[in-house]
């Protein structure tokens, strides 16, 4: 049964910008006032500005001097106003009131003098002395004054003031965005890839979908869940998959929106945030990138009490012990740096459970496939699982990602669905850069690239543990002037010394192909080179692949206690010199064994890279059928050309002259 004195969540009112029983700011009245004090600062402007045009001194001396000057002359400090006789001609847009700007201490424009003056030239006009008034000398500035603090009042104190919360109220209110129930259209059948966090997490969606189940055996809901993973795995969208299928509001907040350059803010927006979420129970609460505030906390560069990131971390701990044990109020956080979080906010009663969001394996990343292609039209020779595969190590945005390109490729080219090579060029694209066919390389350095390719290609065929081949290409893309693509079978989650071993083979196979043909050596093979390096360290530092060494893990790995620390080496300079040397002698083996493979298979490697300077890309199949000494058939890039430009210019040459036939070339000429 319901709590009586609980109201109804059906008839809750959604929470708005300003906490309850917070008076809204009048800004009505303030805009009434700011345009009546505007009014009396313009009239008073006004009122001292002189009517009629401007003239210059000579020219009102020749007015003078001809009797021209009629009425009243008005003398006002260093303004002088008049008004010129009728009979004076002048153009049609010009005013007979006139005023001039004259020196107040020129004796010649003393009143009395003046008046003297214009008597005896004839002129009918007498000149009064116009005192100045007290609202023309100092209320204009009074007005401007008050003018410009009301602005400011009303745009920088009032907005920060908002109601009763002092001069930083509307600073301390949360920057959260609310979703609410109805809004949260996101379930988990649009997440793929991570079921096991699904699953973990399902625990928080019946707990918000029918808490007396867990307050009958008095156990509770862990209070947070913090979600860990590599950026763009899903941890953001699991979080409002739980939202959506729990069917409450969801507030989502940065941990970046808590920190300002007022120290106390990010604690007043973290108690706001959490007031606003108590009384939208039940609901869930997201902080995105919580790292941001939830550092440890004596590390920083000021490690003071006073530092605003701990200040805001302290708030978020109190909140969360703050909740009573029927609050349904789950609080979500998400990171991938869940090693520099603070201790107390991973502790139990706190963020006391962590899920791991991982990378999608092959299984996972056809899922996800499957539902961003179901948003999409794709063709019928799309194969997801063959796609599936040749991305090992993408993320789920990552995936979104090669999905959009591919339909931004295919709508570029006019088709009216995406190709299996769409979605193969918007994985290349993705993973490695755009193609840079305008890129222009000179022969020698198309011939090394060639070789190079062809070196890789023919080891990755010829070695039975490495990856297997999925296409070469000598086009540039990227920082690449080239590049041999692998097909992983399955994602590797641990790795064999043989594996190892082929694999340092085939990454020198290039630079040694190189050397065979040129006599020389370049330094494309640069990435290469460092890969390899990484991969013996690895081998023997970490993974105890050295007779030598013995399966000891020697890795550089100390624990660091200010963020200058530099981890120290744990080993004596004795085994330093080993270790230089096991990782000498792997590379050295891995150079020599690839060295006698290409000089065994020296026509294989020429037959190859005469292909790829030919046709530019080749597929497993085209080098597999060129290592067993065949030839391969297919148009070159030059006929592709060709055939394109000939199709243009019948098509051109078919609107121009409709009546007559166009006799195309063969599909690929020779």
């Amino acid at each position: 049964m319901a709590d009586p004195k609980k109201p109804d969540k059906n008839t809750q009112k959604k929470p708005g910008p300003f906490p309850p029983n917070t008076p809204r700011p009048n800004r009505t009245a303030m805009v009434w006032v700011v345009l009546i004090v505007g009014g009396f600062l313009v009239a008073s402007l006004l009122a001292g500005a002189g009517g009629g045009r401007e003239i210059s001194v000579s020219e009102f001396e020749t007015y003078l001097n001809s009797g021209n000057i009629v009425g009243e002359v008005k003398l006002k400090g260093d303004q002088l106003n008049a008004t010129l006789a009728e009979d004076v001609p002048l153009k049609e847009d010009q005013s007979r009131e006139f005023f001039v700007k004259v020196d107040p201490e020129d004796p010649a424009y003393k009143p009395s003098v003046l008046d003297g003056r214009l008597q005896a030239k004839g002129n009918n006009a007498q000149v009064t002395r116009v005192p100045d008034s007290w609202y023309e000398t100092w209320l204009p500035q009074l007005l401007l004054m008050v003018l410009l603090f009301g602005l400011m009042w009303f745009f920088l104190f009032r907005r920060m003031g908002g109601g009763g919360g002092g001069m930083l109220g509307n600073f301390g209110r949360s920057k959260h965005r609310l979703m609410t129930k109805e809004e949260s259209k996101i379930t988990f059948d649009d997440v793929a890839g991570i079921q096991e966090a699904k699953e973990e997490v399902s625990e928080i969606v019946e707990f918000l979908k029918n808490s007396e189940k867990f307050q009958r055996l008095g156990g509770r809901v862990p209070r947070g869940v913090l979600l860990v993973g590599e950026p763009g795995c899903g941890k953001t969208l699991l979080a409002k998959a739980i939202a959506g299928e729990a069917d409450v509001p969801f507030f989502s907040i940065s941990g970046s929106d808590f920190v300002e350059m007022f120290v106390g803010v990010g604690a007043s927006r973290v108690r706001d945030l959490f007031k606003q979420a108590k009384e939208s129970s039940p609901c869930i609460i997201f902080l995105d990138e919580i790292d941001a505030v939830g550092r440890k906390r004596g590390v920083g560069f000021s490690g003071g009490g006073h530092d605003e990131r701990e200040q805001t971390l302290n708030a978020i701990l109190v909140e969360m012990d703050g909740f009573d044990r029927n609050d349904q109020v789950i609080v979500c956080a998400a990171t991938n740096r869940a090693d520099v979080l603070d201790p107390a906010l991973t502790r139990p009663g706190r963020f006391d459970r962590q899920v791991v969001v991982p990378l999608p394996d092959v299984k996972g990343r056809q899922e996800i496939l499957t539902i961003y292609a179901a948003k999409v039209k794709m063709g019928p020779d799309v194969d997801l699982t063959r796609l599936a595969r040749g991305t090992s190590g993408f993320s789920g945005a990552d995936l979104e990602a090669l999905v959009n390109e591919a339909a931004i490729a295919a709508a570029m080219q006019e088709k009216d669905h995406i190709e299996q090579a769409d979605v193969e060029e918007a994985r290349d694209k993705v993973r490695w850069g755009r193609s840079r066919r305008s890129r222009t390389m000179d022969e020698l350095e198309l011939k090394h690239t060639a070789y190079h390719e062809a070196g890789h290609a023919l080891i990755a065929l010829l070695t039975p543990h490495t990856d297997p081949l999925h296409k070469v290409s000598i086009i540039p893309r990227g920082q690449a002037a080239g590049a041999t693509y692998s097909l992983p079978e399955k994602d590797r989650t641990f790795y064999t010394q043989n594996y190892c071993k082929e694999e340092l083979i085939v990454l020198y196979a290039g630079r040694i192909a190189e050397e065979l043909v040129s006599g020389d050596i370049s330094s494309g093979a640069s990435s290469d080179i460092a890969q390899a390096t990484r991969l013996a360290k690895t081998m023997v530092l970490d993974w105890g692949m050295s007779e030598r060494l013995s399966p000891i893990n020697y890795a550089v790995m100390s624990e660091q206690t200010g963020p200058f620390d530099v981890g120290e080496r744990k080993y004596s300079e004795r085994t330093a010199v080993i270790v230089d040397e096991e990782i000498k002698r792997i590379i050295d083996e891995a150079y020599d064994v690839a060295r006698v493979m290409l000089n065994e298979n020296r026509e294989k490697l020429e037959s190859i890279a005469q292909a790829l300077l030919k046709y530019e890309t080749l597929d497993a199949d085209d080098v597999q059928r060129l290592a067993d000494g065949k030839t391969i058939s297919k148009p070159t890039v030059a006929a592709l050309l060709a055939t394109e430009r000939q199709a243009t210019l019948d098509a051109v040459a078919a609107q121009e002259n409709p009546d007559t036939d166009t006799l195309s070339p063969p599909a690929f000429p020779g």
